[in-house]
């Protein structure tokens, strides 16, 4: 589970990640907003956790350009800035917690669980509503029409399936899903465009992924 950080103290920075990835996370960590900006619109993450006032692009614009690409991920500010008017702003862009400055590495592990599973592990998250009448099983991976069964895909299959849905209504080239679904690791542009047609086909809906040249591939989620 891949997580963003941006804090441009170092010994913070370092601390931070550190302490995340001994709890089992993969940490992303920048010092920057302009760096951060870049990672967000390459991979996909789980959680960000973002300093405002950081170099280049501070929290706050980065929030904006968060919501403006239609990315739903939770956002953690960690900011030594809480009077009223700094917390109302982080809220009112979109952030779902603060997290004031000093602070315990044992209170940042307990607001990072218990946002996540708020985010991810409720029942209203475990399916999700497509386009055409379709639901997809996060857990098991089927997709259901109509109350019934009609698609058991593979487990890649079904990762690509996931990461699409989470990207919910972006497009994402043929690179982003390299990186992500098979991070990364050695397979061609054809091998992908392939299990994009297999899952078509298993559908039986050329819509079911939808493509457009030069944007990539996305899978219509009803939000």
């Amino acid at each position: 589970m891949k997580i963003l950080l941006l804090e441009d103290d170092y010994n913070c920075n370092e601390s931070i990640k550190e302490y995340l990835e001994l709890l089992g996370y993969e940490v992303d960590a920048f010092f920057d907003g302009e760096s951060a900006l870049d990672a967000i619109m390459q991979k996909t993450y789980y959680l960000f956790l973002l300093d405002v006032k950081v170099p280049k692009l501070n929290g706050h614009e980065l929030i904006k350009y968060i919501k403006e690409a239609n990315i739903s991920t939770p956002i953690i500010i960690i900011t030594s800035l809480v009077d009223i008017d700094n917390i109302a702003i982080g809220y009112e862009l979109g952030c779902n917690d603060y997290l004031k400055k000093p602070f315990e590495l044992k209170e940042l592990e307990l607001r990072v669980k218990e946002l996540i599973k708020k985010h991810y592990q409720t029942s209203s998250q475990s399916e999700f509503k497509l386009a055409c009448g379709y639901v997809f099983n996060f857990e098991t991976g089927e997709l259901k029409k109509e109350d019934k069964t009609i698609v058991a895909f593979t487990l890649k299959e079904q990762d690509l399936v996931r990461f699409l849905i989470s990207r919910k209504n972006t497009f994402c080239d043929i690179e982003l899903i390299r990186e992500n679904v098979w991070e990364g690791k050695e397979i061609s542009y054809a091998d992908i465009r392939m299990y994009i047609r297999k899952i078509r086909l298993k559908v039986g809906d050329e819509h079911f992924i939808k493509s457009s040249r030069g944007l990539g591939y996305k899978i219509d989620v009803i939000v």
